[in-house]
């Protein structure tokens, strides 16, 4: 059973969350006129072995966007953390 520890509902089943991919890809400008760019940003994937870091979304809970730092090989949560600082700073932005 692979369990996420939400920092804001605590530790729950990871059927309450839905993957949002790799957290460490960089989106191409909106006005990046490159296709080849934008062709691979969107088409394609890594297959990492080992640690990997990923956005998932709390969609069963406090529908949060998470960051999650995995092992894709044993599946072990090395850490979970709040997407947006501030969302962890409670200051509402």
């Amino acid at each position: 059973m692979l369990i996420l520890h939400c920092p804001f509902c605590g530790p729950r089943d990871h059927s309450e969350f839905l993957y949002g991919g790799d957290a460490r890809r960089t989106r191409p400008a909106p006005d990046d006129a490159d296709g080849a760019r934008w062709h691979d940003y969107v088409f394609l994937r890594d297959n990492p072995r080992g640690t990997h870091v990923e956005h998932w979304q709390h969609i069963h809970g406090c529908r949060a966007w998470l960051t999650v730092t995995r092992d894709t090989v044993t599946h072990e949560i090395l850490a979970v953390t709040a997407a947006r600082p501030a969302a962890a700073a409670g200051d509402g932005r």
